[in-house]
């Protein structure tokens, strides 16, 4: 069951890979991005995971939007996000990508300290991506990004795509001190990775580690299963956007329609309100972080200390909250 009856609603705006040609609004300059993020708050997202983009050239060919990980374009977009939001009257967590299609740990890595978002992703584990290349989470990365979400105080989002990544994410929380609960996304339907069944959901949601909170995108076709299935299991989040879905459904006609970050945060709305949920504020996911923080850090230090009633008395108001 859920932590709370508030679902979180997060848009993955770009990703590193969805062009325009499959989805025209899909955003690739900062300007764009930061307008999209503005217009998804009004829309009920209360997380905005970000990906940045820009033109290069490769292989001798100018491309344009190409996946990137530059502290300048995530400098601009960040900026402008916070800026146009305060000015819209809106708020959003920003959530900062560190898997953006570079995979030199500094580039990974120096968006963290230099504009110390709320949240960024972790990819606990290597995968062969759909089959067709290497997503790259080397043990040496994963140690250094575990070092510096603690040292930055970011919120790691753990991007789960098969069971054995769950053993992964708790290898790091407990070797690195990363604050409990951990916050587990999981990415179902990759290619390669968990296929994405309300089957294999369950399966997954049973092996979460104790406490966790945890949220569900489905890639391509099972992004509505996903979500329904997330909402029937209790889930904490639900994950939509183009970075993960391009397509909406289809017309009369049979024809296919092509999705906007808008309508996949709207359906995502409306599903949870039909499902009895309530969409969660930006604040009140800071909230619900910040109590489950608090709650675990004194259960620890009770324990720690062998104040034994009072451990007790604290285990009592955390299990009150999750």
């Amino acid at each position: 069951m859920s932590k709370s009856n508030k679902i979180i609603i997060q848009c993955c705006l770009c990703g590193a890979g969805t062009k325009k040609a499959q989805a025209p609004t899909v955003p690739y300059t900062p300007e764009e991005i930061a307008r999209q993020v503005v217009e998804v708050a009004k829309a009920g997202a209360s997380v905005a995971h970000i990906h940045v983009r820009e033109d290069k050239e490769v292989d001798g060919v100018m491309q344009i939007g190409y996946k990137s990980m530059s502290l300048e374009k995530f400098t601009e977009t960040v900026e402008l996000s916070r800026k146009y939001c305060k000015e819209a009257g809106v708020d959003i967590v920003l959530n900062l990508t560190t898997s953006g299609g570079e995979y030199e740990d500094y580039k990974r890595l120096q968006h963290l300290g230099a504009l110390k978002p709320e949240m960024c992703s972790f990819d606990p584990n290597t995968l062969n991506w759909a089959n067709s290349y290497i997503f790259e989470n080397s043990p040496r990365f994963l140690n250094l990004l575990a070092q510096e979400v603690v040292k930055q105080d970011v919120k790691p989002e753990f991007e789960v795509f098969d069971t054995g990544h769950i053993d992964s994410v708790m290898y790091y929380v407990n070797k690195h001190g990363i604050p409990k609960p951990p916050h587990i996304q999981f990415i179902m339907g990759v290619g390669g990775s968990m296929p994405g069944t309300a089957g294999n959901l369950a399966f997954m949601v049973s092996k979460l580690p104790e406490g966790a909170t945890w949220s569900v995108s489905g890639i391509g076709k099972a992004h509505m299963p996903m979500m329904l299935a997330g909402l029937a299991l209790g889930c904490d989040g639900l994950r939509v956007g183009l970075e993960d879905n391009v397509m909406y459904g289809k017309d009369a006609d049979g024809n296919k329609i092509i999705a906007t970050n808008v309508m996949l945060v709207e359906r995502a709305v409306q599903l949870a309100k039909l499902a009895g949920r309530e969409i969660a504020t930006a604040d009140e996911a800071r909230e619900r972080r910040q109590q489950l923080r608090i709650a675990e850090g004194r259960l620890y230090h009770q324990h720690r200390t062998g104040k034994r009633a009072a451990y007790c008395q604290c285990l009592l108001r955390l299990n009150a909250l999750l």
